[in-house]
């Protein structure tokens, strides 16, 4: 599966998880972060770089969707393999 397919399956994914996703321009001051997690107002959002490549995006989903239980929503096997070989974050 090539990576704008899984990133449009893991945008599924975060809604499905009620994590709103918006793609912006990010500037830090030591460099370039393709996004990050955050919850505001009681709410889940992630924001990711859009300025970052493909592959940078997919991670960033990747890492934000594989915090929360993923056991009761299907996912296609390929991405479920691919989410399951990530390390756990504690």
């Amino acid at each position: 599966m090539d990576e704008s397919a899984f990133l449009r399956e893991l945008e599924e994914v975060a809604q499905s998880l009620g994590i709103e996703v918006r793609y912006e321009t990010v500037k830090r001051e030591a460099g370039f972060t393709s996004g990050g997690l955050c919850r505001l107002k009681g709410r889940y959002l992630l924001i990711i770089n859009s300025r970052a490549a493909a592959r940078e995006k997919v991670e960033a989903l990747a890492g934000a969707v594989n915090r929360f239980d993923l056991s009761r929503l299907y996912l296609k096997p390929g991405l479920r393999e691919f989410l399951d070989r990530l390390p756990k974050p504690e």
